[in-house]
């Protein structure tokens, strides 16, 4: 079980960026995509790939059960190419079904599997308004109308499946990333996120940290880090 990894999402922004550190670190690593042509090139970078769709239960059961993860990382999103405007409201629908069913089915595949540890992305830039920097114990806009509440109610969903799993779960809330792969070169700000310490982060948290919740964002005022800090030894700067 020592080193195997199984990672959902690892054709995505932070999945691509994330695989060449598990492999430099040691990590066996099957990684999902829903793409034959992005299957192809997860092999080439050293990623036993698999094709899945996260909401065919059993299907996803099976093979994280076959890959016999001793941690499972969770970086599923479903977001438009260049995150197109024109698709962004359909997307957070989707995003939001994800966090809520994808999350429920990869939960129920890493207890099949007998994995000890799930990892998570969240946001970070969900919370309800309130004085800032916040900290991880501060509500989320869940009672947001329109698009950011329902962004905000499937992170709530996601987060609380990942603590009350018996699992050792760490949620991290990621800012709004940048960088390659993100359909977003420059910061924006605030808390934005640079997809390199993002994927640190998550590096991080395969062997560090208690289960719970870890702002992982810039230090612009919009979020307290000072968790993720200490307990992580993560900082934001992990992408120069």
């Amino acid at each position: 079980m020592a080193k195997r990894l199984f990672l959902a999402g690892a054709s995505g922004a932070v999945g691509r960026r994330l695989v060449p550190l598990l492999l430099a670190d040691g990590w066996f690593v099957v990684g999902t995509t829903r793409s034959p042509e992005k299957a192809v090139l997860l092999a080439l970078s050293g990623v036993d790939p698999v094709i899945v769709d996260v909401f065919d239960a059993e299907h996803l059961r099976s093979l994280v059960v076959r890959a016999r993860p001793s941690v499972v990382v969770h970086q599923l999103t479903d977001l438009p190419p260049g995150l197109d405007p024109a698709r962004m409201a359909g997307a957070l629908e989707r995003n939001a079904r994800l966090r809520e069913a994808g999350t429920r089915h990869l939960i129920a595949a890493a207890q099949a599997a007998g994995a000890k540890r799930l990892v998570a992305q969240s946001l970070a830039f969900a919370y309800a308004p309130g004085a800032t920097p916040h900290e991880e114990e501060d509500p989320l806009n869940v009672d947001a109308a329109g698009g950011a509440g329902v962004t905000a109610r499937g992170v709530a969903s996601l987060e609380r499946q990942v603590l009350e799993a018996p699992l050792e779960g760490l949620v991290l809330r990621y800012g709004k990333l940048y960088g390659p792969g993100t359909g977003s070169d420059g910061p924006n700000r605030p808390c934005a996120l640079h997809v390199d310490a993002a994927a640190e982060a998550a590096r991080l948290a395969l062997t560090e940290g208690e289960p719970g919740i870890y702002n992982i964002a810039e230090e612009d005022g919009a979020v307290s880090i000072a968790k993720a800090k200490w307990h992580l030894g993560w900082s934001p700067r992990s992408s120069a």
